[in-house]
């Protein structure tokens, strides 16, 4: 009776810090794939759904943007989406600090309210920012 009671053994390091590893891993194959493949080059990674309809959405000009900011370009990553500028280092951040208590085992939870209302932030940002890019009022967030 008492084997069932035993605490689960604590997980070792490699267990704790997978997934963050993982994650940050495959972002950074697909930020030197946009390196080495231009994306400012049309067609080099296939056509975008929402530009071919005549708009463009909060993330077109996300692949260029990645692209000019893996060469140092700024100024013509945030003319290609401005957003994604904006959000890159918030990103960055995120993933650097779940790595980082992932390493020495700690464990953050942020409250349910700042997640939803984050959340909803983001999303309101994004659509703003997508109905902006495709009026008169603001034609220099267009890609």
């Amino acid at each position: 009776m008492s084997a069932l009671l035993a605490p689960a053994p604590a997980p070792s390091r490699w267990d704790r810090v997978r997934a963050p590893l993982l994650t940050i891993g495959g972002l950074g194959i697909a930020t030197l794939a946009l390196h080495l493949r231009d994306p400012h080059v049309d067609g080099s990674w296939g056509l975008c759904p929402s530009a071919a309809m005549g708009f463009w959405c909060p993330g077109c000009g996300g692949l260029r943007a990645v692209n000019d900011l893996t060469h140092g370009e700024v100024v013509s990553a945030a003319s290609s989406n401005l957003l994604v500028v904006v959000l890159m280092p918030f990103a960055v951040l995120a993933l650097a600090v779940w790595a980082s208590d992932r390493w020495r085992g700690r464990s953050r939870r942020l409250p349910r309210r700042v997640v939803v209302v984050g959340g909803y932030a983001l999303l309101a940002a994004a659509g703003v920012f997508g109905l902006l890019r495709n009026t008169p009022a603001a034609p220099w967030l267009a890609p």
